[in-house]
């Protein structure tokens, strides 16, 4: 009976974290297990969310995908934080589309309201606009293509 008890209080938990924002499996095991619940038991539970449809990777990819570029990171660091969050890289590329014309885009818009629109007129600026969109994540082209190396 405790069993049964523990698995709905996990089950439980596992719903609540899926209600206030879309989880990757990796994820929601991990802060299950934060949460002093065993792996096994975790994985159990997440396995069943993942069959009722309650878990969706794919839509997990798009919406994280959408939401950090809105805040105006590019394609790189995207890629390596879905990665962090046990999204496969497969999954990754065919959400992301680092090739896509909508991230030089962004790289232009990110920079712009960075630097106002002022071409670097010496090295040092040109390394501080560089760096800034390298740690945004954006490709080299990307930035090549903003900067106008």
């Amino acid at each position: 009976m405790k069993d049964n008890d523990e698995l709905s209080k996990l089950r439980r938990a596992a719903l609540n974290l899926l209600a206030r924002r879309d989880h990757s499996v990796h994820e929601l095991i991990q802060k299950l297990k934060n949460r002093a619940y065993s792996v096994s038991s975790a994985q159990m539970i997440v396995e069943e969310l993942l069959q009722a449809g309650y878990i969706n990777e794919s839509r997990f990819t798009e919406n994280y995908i959408h939401w950090r570029s809105g805040k105006g990171y590019g394609p790189l660091r995207i890629s390596a934080e879905l990665q962090s969050r046990g999204i496969l890289p497969e999954m990754i590329a065919e959400h992301l589309q680092i090739t896509d014309n909508a991230w030089f885009a962004l790289a232009q818009k990110i920079w712009q309201k960075q630097f106002k629109g002022k071409l670097p007129d010496d090295l040092k600026l040109r390394a501080r606009q560089i760096r800034f969109l390298q740690y945004r994540g954006f490709t080299r082209e990307q930035i090549e293509n903003v900067i106008k190396i």
